[in-house]
């Protein structure tokens, strides 16, 4: 039993020093965002510790890019496993803006004007499936063989600019994994080229080997997970075959009363043997776009 403490912030605290006092003040999700700094700051320290980070597509749209990017620059994690949306967001906004917007435009009005609305993001039609398929047909030139979706990436990374996270995971060397490659505008342009080229494909299989190379080699593995879906489950998936992840975080937004794998919390993947018994885990229920930024500032600054 250990006893509620008041949070007291004064105004020269660091960011790191509130996180130290909410994990004493048992404010409810507050103390599992505390929770989930302690184990990323153990989990990116730890030399041993194989590190995943999964996100949805959808952040990408976001300024919350820039911290992902920033992440994969200064090489917190050792493997990437994302969506087909990411890629096609990294892509249009490494040449193209997109702009603020609300949650309440009319819809049949932005259509009208060729705008796509994703929440309270403005997407032009030009700053996306134009500029997506432009890029990408010119990337792709030239290759008529088969390539492993971390191969994808790492080519499309070379073509991008700093602002990109696919330009840094290339340059790190860090695989970059899309299961779920053809369900984007990324996806659609690998069809059509591959329409010309009979020889180009996309090998699932050469990824399950790279991605089984990484697992057993692992003396300990760890995942930050940024919403649900295909990204999450591929990275707690893999994790099952060296009896689970030694630590793992979740942030989501989805509750678990209907079933869904994205409401689902970390501890249900235990049953699964996809984390352990002793893990370090916890699930953050917060939006990534608010979550992320303070603890990456928090993790910055005391690594």
């Amino acid at each position: 039993m250990h006893a509620i403490r008041d949070l007291r912030i004064e105004k020269d605290d660091s960011i790191d020093e509130i996180f130290n006092q909410m994990l004493e003040s048992g404010g409810f999700v507050a103390k599992h965002m505390a929770q989930g700094y302690e184990i990323l700051y153990e989990m990116i320290k730890d030399k041993d510790c194989t590190k995943f980070i999964s996100f949805v597509g959808a952040i990408i749209a976001t300024g919350l890019r820039g911290i992902i990017r920033d992440m994969v620059r200064l090489k917190m994690f050792d493997a990437i496993v994302t969506t087909c949306g990411a890629l096609d967001h990294d892509i249009a906004r490494s040449f193209k803006e997109y702009y603020h917007g609300d949650f309440r435009l009319d819809d049949e009005i932005l259509a009208e004007k060729n705008i796509h609305r994703l929440g309270n993001v403005l997407v032009p039609k030009e700053s996306y499936g134009i500029i997506i398929e432009e890029k990408m047909q010119d990337i792709l030139k030239g290759y008529n063989r088969q390539l492993a979706t971390y191969e994808l990436t790492e080519l499309i990374g070379k073509h991008l600019n700093e602002s990109s996270f696919l330009y840094w995971a290339s340059k790190n060397n860090i695989p970059v994994f899309v299961p779920g490659i053809m369900d984007g505008a990324v996806g659609n342009q690998l069809w059509l080229y591959s329409q010309r080229n009979k020889g180009f494909g996309i090998d699932l299989l050469k990824d399950a080997n790279k991605l089984s190379d990484i697992v057993f080699d692992a003396k300990r593995t760890g995942a930050l997970m940024i919403g649900g879906g295909i990204s999450k489950h591929h990275t707690l998936w893999w994790n099952q075959f060296r009896d689970g992840l030694d630590n793992a975080v979740y942030i989501t937004t989805a509750e678990e009363y209907d079933g869904s794998l994205s409401g689902a919390l970390v501890r249900e993947a235990i049953s699964w043997g996809k984390v352990k018994i002793k893990a370090k885990q916890v699930t953050i229920h917060g939006e990534a776009t608010i979550v992320l930024p303070f603890l990456f500032s928090a993790l910055i600054k005391r690594l």
